[in-house]
């Protein structure tokens, strides 16, 4: 019996252009052996979630650094739960102050990942907190 690959969703919401960050976490949860898929510049939170249901993935990771993630993670988390899938993990990433974070965990947000984080913390929580999507033999 072998474990499907961890799906992780990358997404840059709204209409922040900055995709250095988002794309170097990509690349370290690809190599930890996730499938990744990233989807691009200035996603619409209606996007990201069709998106993610659509690729079946466990986890969204959200890249933030407009200042726009007390609006936009809301309506994703809503989103998600309108489409009953609210069993994805939501995680973000970027410049999100100190007093927004219990906001945003309130609202569906399972973890927040400054910058500096440890890739590997990154990669570790996500490992350890998505759903079991069921086992298959090959």
């Amino acid at each position: 019996m072998t474990k499907p690959p961890i799906r992780v969703l990358v997404a840059k919401p709204g209409l922040d252009g900055h995709d250095r960050g988002a794309k170097i976490i990509a690349r370290a949860l690809r190599d930890a052996g996730m499938e990744v898929i990233y989807t691009g510049l200035r996603q619409t939170p209606e996007m990201i979630v069709n998106a993610a249901i659509q690729e079946d993935v466990d986890c969204i990771g959200l890249s933030i650094l407009s200042g726009a993630h007390n609006v936009i993670v809301p309506r994703i988390t809503s989103l998600l739960r309108e489409q009953h899938a609210e069993d994805i993990l939501v995680v973000l990433g970027g410049t999100i102050p100190d007093q927004d974070a219990a906001g945003l965990k309130a609202n569906g947000v399972s973890a927040i990942f400054g910058p500096g984080t440890p890739l590997e913390t990154t990669v570790n929580f996500i490992r350890e907190n998505i759903k079991p999507r069921g086992l298959f033999t090959n």
